[in-house]
C-alpha cells in the first residue's frame, strides 16, 4: 500500500502564483483525504483528479483556506450520486465559524429549497476521528486566535500543521514517530505565521530535518528558504509517506452479510 502527500498550493494569501496552501493525502494513487479548500488550491485539485475528492479536513476558516467551498457545494449538490456524500471533517470549534463564513447566505440556491449542508456530510470532530477505518488526530495550533485553527496527524506518516506560529510543545507529542511534517513557514514571520528564524529558535534540528515548508510569500522566498538548507514544497509536489502506524478499525462487520447476521441474531 502506498501513501503520498500531494501539494495543490503552497503560498500565503497573497502569493496567488503559488496557489492557496492545500494538499491531499493519497492512498494507492487515489485521493484519500484533502486538507482545506482554498480557491486556487481547489482549481489545482480538480485539474489533477478530474473530480472533487470524497473526503476533506478543514483546518480553519481564513478565506485562502475555504474560498473554494461554493464551487464544492454546487459540484456536490447538483450531482445526485454525490449529494450529501462528500465528507467534511471539521474540528468542533471551527464548525460555527465555517457556518458563518460559507453557509449563512439566505438562499444558497436562488430558487430556494436547499440548505448549504445538504451538499455534504458534515462530521464535527474532537481530538481524533476515524476515516476509512484509519484513526487520525487533531491538535490546536497558534494562529490568529485560540482554538480557531487546527493541525492534523496521520500517526507514523505525516503531520500537517496548518497555519501556525511555532508549536514545539504540540509537535513533541504529535510528531514523535518520525512523521514527515508539513509546516507553515515564510522567510519572515509575523504574529500569525512562522518565519524560518522562529523555527530555528524553537525546534530541534532533528525535527527541522523532517519539515517540508509551505505557506511562504513568493517563489523567490521559497528559493531563499531552500538556499538555507531546508526542504521547500512546491505546487504539485508529491511526497512519499511512510505507512501509517495509526490503529485501524476492522470494519468487516459493516458488510451486508455481517449486518444481516447481526440482525438475525438479535
Amino acid at each position: 500500500m502506498s501513501w503520498i502527500l500531494r501539494f495543490h498550493g503552497v503560498g500565503n494569501a497573497f502569493a496567488v502564483e503559488l496557489g492557496s496552501a492545500m494538499a491531499t493525502i493519497e492512498r494507492d494513487g487515489r485521493p484519500w483525504l484533502t486538507i482545506d479548500c482554498g480557491g486556487d488550491g481547489l482549481t489545482a485539485c480538480l485539474a489533477h483528479y478530474g473530480v472533487a475528492p470524497d473526503a476533506w479536513f478543514i483546518t480553519h476558516t481564513h478565506l485562502d483556506h475555504i474560498a473554494g467551498f461554493e464551487r464544492l457545494f454546487f459540484g456536490s449538490f447538483f450531482d445526485p450520486a454525490r449529494r450529501g456524500r462528500i465528507r467534511l471533517y471539521v474540528p468542533v470549534n471551527v464548525v460555527p465559524l465555517l457556518h458563518k463564513r460559507v453557509a449563512e447566505y439566505p438562499n444558497v440556491l436562488a430558487e430556494g429549497g436547499a440548505n448549504f449542508w445538504d451538499g455534504f456530510q458534515l462530521i464535527p470532530v474532537g481530538d481524533h476521528f476515524w476515516h476509512d477505518g484509519v484513526r487520525l488526530e487533531t491538535f490546536a495550533t497558534r494562529h490568529h486566535w485560540p482554538e480557531t485553527s487546527y493541525g492534523l496527524r496521520l500517526r507514523g506518516s505525516a503531520v500537517w500543521t496548518g497555519d501556525t506560529r511555532p508549536i514545539p510543545e504540540a509537535l513533541a507529542a504529535m510528531a514523535n514517530e518520525g512523521e514527515l511534517v508539513a509546516h507553515d513557514c515564510a522567510l519572515h514571520g509575523n504574529p500569525s505565521h512562522s518565519g524560518i528564524d522562529d523555527l530555528e529558535r524553537e525546534y530541534p534540528r532533528e525535527l527541522l530535518e523532517r519539515c517540508w515548508l509551505y505557506h511562504y510569500a513568493s517563489a523567490a522566498d521559497g528559493d531563499a528558504l531552500a538556499a538555507r538548507g531546508y526542504r521547500v514544497a512546491r505546487p504539485g509536489d508529491a511526497l512519499t509517506l511512510s505507512e501509517p502506524t495509526a490503529l485501524r478499525a476492522d470494519l468487516s462487520f459493516l458488510s451486508a452479510g455481517a449486518t444481516e447476521a447481526a440482525v438475525a441474531s438479535s
